[in-house]
């Protein structure tokens, strides 16, 4: 169900909602948090289809504001559509467009919308602020989620993002690691337990996955880890750990591929499932862990400086 409401105003869209939960049997103290969300018009109903489907896992009310920056010059109206059932997940997506002087206090136009006692949850899908902590939606938010591999400019982005960081804030480009760092572990968790002298990390230029894996890396082994990017590769392709021994123990995964390859002396190559992270799964792990992410911030806030970045 689709309800649309040109030039109306929170209250109006308050009561709406209201309405169609009483219409519908439902009430909205069942979700989880509330998810702000501020995305364009080009990027809107893909960035809802990833919402929709973290929000079966973690019902919750969705707020999307759409271009407020590009509508901000525009005379002052609020455009609204409420989506419930089949269309908004498990739970209920509200599209709000302001024009005008309103793209200017979005806060006031989210907080009667905000489900109560709710944790709140900011994410920008594209174009990340400057500084999230500062942001008017992300003033409100308990979390803060970027993704500054899909800004305009990436690494410009990203180093915004760590000069500003806050202990709630985490970018999915680090959230896109999370089997690459849970095989490794495992690994290293296997006999022969011997010290690891060095790590290679190799995969696409200008990818800030690999240079968060290899800050990780050189953090918690606190070895010299050096980067092997090429245009030519696809996302993350290899980690090369040496020993003290001189062996070295591999995995590797070239481009699209959906499995694995593990490599260690003494032992056959061994073939694993891994492939891509989704969107939708980067997601769904983030709203699942709300507390601060310790290892996130040691990794940008040391590990970041250990490495030798092009």
């Amino acid at each position: 169900m689709i309800v649309t409401l040109s030039q109306t105003t929170t209250s109006a869209i308050s009561s709406k909602i209201e309405n169609l939960h009483k219409e519908r049997g439902e009430v909205a103290l069942g979700r989880v948090l509330t998810m702000l969300i501020c995305t364009t018009s080009d990027n809107l109903e893909s960035t809802l289809e990833t919402a929709n489907e973290a929000s079966r896992e973690h019902p919750c009310r969705v707020i999307a504001i759409v271009d407020a920056e590009r509508n901000k010059h525009e005379d002052p109206r609020l455009d609204a559509q409420v989506r419930f059932g089949a269309d908004a997940g498990a739970g209920e997506i509200i599209i709000l467009k302001p024009y005008g002087n309103l793209t200017r206090h979005l806060d006031t136009l989210v907080i009667p919308l905000l489900v109560p006692d709710a944790p709140v949850v900011a994410w920008w899908p594209t174009r990340v602020p400057e500084d999230p902590s500062k942001d008017a939606l992300g003033a409100m938010a308990r979390n803060r989620i970027t993704d500054a591999l899909r800004a305009p400019n990436p690494e410009a982005a990203f180093t915004a993002l760590r000069a500003h960081w806050s202990s709630q804030d985490v970018d999915m480009s680090w959230t896109r690691l999370t089997r690459w760092r849970a095989l490794a572990a495992a690994l290293l968790d296997q006999p022969p337990h011997l010290a690891v002298v060095s790590a290679r990390v190799t995969g696409q230029s200008h990818y800030l996955p690999v240079d968060l894996l290899a800050a990780w890396l050189a953090v918690r082994l606190e070895v010299p880890v050096t980067l092997d990017q090429k245009t030519s590769e696809h996302a993350i392709t290899g980690i090369y750990l040496t020993r003290e021994d001189s062996s070295v123990v591999s995995i590797e995964r070239h481009n699209d591929e959906d499995q694995a390859m593990i490599t260690q002396a003494g032992a056959q190559a061994q073939a694993i499932a891994m492939p891509m992270r989704t969107l939708e799964e980067c997601l769904s792990e983030e709203l699942r862990r709300l507390d601060p992410d310790e290892i996130y911030a040691e990794v940008i806030n040391r590990g970041w400086g250990m490495i030798d970045h092009d």
